[in-house]
């Protein structure tokens, strides 16, 4: 799995395999951060083949080994939360702030938003937590991040399409806007743009899985008939 440790195939070979060995050879007052310590928390997780994020003390200068990514910070002991296994990560806020300094930004926001959807992170705890934060190391991308955080997004890739819509200079959009014509209602859709009478949606794999696309696509086709297509 990493250099030095093995686990019984049986296992399943996900993202928080990984974290557990890396957590096997971090040092004893490192954590886990960044996006592993947000899928600890119960945010999207990273695919099995991802780095590993580890925060050891700037006191150090462990490197790691192939397949994890090393982010020497200041690390307080009231920023780190230990699991009864034994692994160590970083609190709430502190995860959001090194996803979002470390990530590109529609993925970082697309992290945010589902801790915040989740209850994991309050946005006016997280808004005061980055307004204090002035000077710290990447403080002009995490603002940039959480400038463009929403609650309302129901998955990450629904984030990166509004991040897209957003970095392109466009308006606004409403996410998760009920779409109604005529008194009735149409469904629900990814984002909106009211005023334009202009709708974007995400559509995932499960989009082209069994009945789904049937679904969807006789939706898309009463909706287009309803509002004259």
């Amino acid at each position: 799995m990493l250099h030095g440790v093995y686990a019984n195939p049986a296992l399943p070979r996900d993202h928080d395999l990984r974290c557990r060995a890396a957590a096997l050879l971090m040092p004893a007052t490192a954590a886990l951060g960044g996006r592993s310590a947000a899928a600890i928390l119960g945010g999207p997780s990273p695919g099995y083949a991802d780095p590993v994020t580890v925060v050891p003390p700037t006191s150090l200068s462990w490197r790691g080994p192939r397949g994890v990514r090393v982010h020497l910070a200041e690390l307080p002991a009231s920023d780190v939360l230990s699991r009864d296994d034994g692994v160590r990560y970083t609190v709430p806020l502190r995860t959001a702030w090194d996803v979002a300094a470390l990530e590109p930004v529609g993925t970082a926001v697309g992290v945010l938003d589902d801790l915040l959807r989740r209850g994991v992170l309050h946005e006016p705890e997280l808004r005061a937590f980055v307004r204090a934060g002035s000077g710290r190391w990447g403080v002009r991308r995490v603002r940039r991040a959480v400038e463009l955080v929403d609650a309302r997004a129901e998955s990450p890739p629904e984030s990166w399409v509004r991040v897209a819509c957003a970095l392109a200079g466009l308006p606004e959009p409403v996410p998760q806007f009920e779409a109604v014509a005529d008194g009735a209602w149409l469904g629900r859709v990814d984002l909106a743009w009211p005023e334009a009478r202009l709708i974007v949606e995400y559509d995932g794999e499960h989009h082209f899985e069994g009945l789904q696309i049937v679904k969807d696509d006789a939706r898309l086709a009463s909706s287009s008939r309803r509002v004259g297509g």
